[in-house]
């Protein structure tokens, strides 16, 4: 699938009951693009391929809350509680996700629709306080 944002190559799976209600329409299967990183709902999911992205964790429940979590940056006030529970469910699973957003701001193939490092420093805020 392309994305419709910027005709990048979407990522698309399968997403868990439990994690449904964080997306902004309830679907099944959703995709996040691995150039602009925006999360769109598809018609087709499967398990999580984030192939173009290394900095995606292993563990496919973690690469599901990051994906959903990083969908959900262009909004931080609206998403806050959302990103914070996906978040932590990503460190729960034994992987850092301020590291992975590192590693998403510095790679040269990744083009995100928002500012990744801010976004960092700004949930790190968040979910210290």
């Amino acid at each position: 699938m392309q994305c419709p944002d910027c005709n990048g190559q979407v990522a698309t799976f399968d997403v868990p009951e439990n994690l449904r209600e964080h997306l902004p329409k309830p679907v099944p299967t959703a995709g996040l693009c691995t150039r602009c990183l925006a999360l769109h709902p598809t018609d087709e999911g499967g398990d999580p391929e984030f192939i173009d992205l290394e900095a995606f964790p292993e563990d496919p429940d973690a690469a599901i809350s990051l994906a959903i979590a990083i969908g959900l940056l262009d909004s931080l006030a609206l998403n806050r509680a959302s990103i914070e529970t996906l978040f932590r469910r990503v460190a729960e699973a034994g992987e850092d996700p301020f590291l992975a957003l590192d590693r998403l701001s510095t790679s040269g193939a990744v083009q995100p629709r928002v500012d990744l490092v801010a976004r960092k420093q700004q949930i790190e805020q968040l979910m210290s306080s």
